[in-house]
């Protein structure tokens, strides 16, 4: 009896222990440095002629509870902003946080979580993604951007006064 109490407990450390790891690992693949480029599509024609590209580094860091800060910068341009990010399926999409979550949605962030518990209210086959998609966004809102681990790329949108800047870059 009691050696199948330390077994149990032996199991649930490990187990417990396994999937926080597997977490780390997952951002320890998406955070480093991305080289690409930034493109503006309100300058099709410019793109269509080979101009209206950037060269662009991406510096992505891990600021720890679901968060990453995204260093973005080229020659001419120099911005750096915090995203939440979420699991789905085989990639990881990103979403604004704070004030700018608010600005662009018009609510704080949370306000969705009606039955409290956060991430800890998710169904069966729900992916992070999919759970902050029902409870924090309606029909038609905009998203800019994520990661794709198996290719080792990541893509956003940034929002600027002069028009929307993405950049898609490779880990380097």
């Amino acid at each position: 009896m009691k050696q199948s109490k330390l077994l149990v407990m032996a199991l649930i450390t490990f187990a417990f222990f396994a999937c926080d790891k597997s977490d780390e690992l997952e951002i320890d693949n998406l955070t480093g440095t991305y080289i690409g480029s930034l493109t503006n599509p309100n300058l099709k024609s410019a793109l269509d002629e080979g101009h209206g590209s950037d060269d662009a580094t991406a510096d992505v860091k891990h600021m720890g509870d679901g968060q990453i800060q995204v260093h973005c910068y080229s020659t001419d341009f120099d911005t750096t902003i915090v995203l939440d990010y979420y699991h789905n399926n085989d990639s990881v999409m990103v979403c604004l946080t704070g004030d700018d979550f608010t600005n662009m949605y018009g609510h704080m962030k949370g306000e969705g979580h009606m039955s409290g518990g956060m991430m800890g209210d998710m169904h069966d086959d729900e992916t992070e993604w999919m759970h902050h998609m029902d409870d924090e966004h309606q029909n038609g809102d905009e998203h800019f951007g994520g990661f794709h681990p198996e290719s080792q790329s990541f893509e956003y949108t940034f929002l600027m006064p002069e028009g929307k800047i993405k950049f898609k870059g490779q880990k380097h």
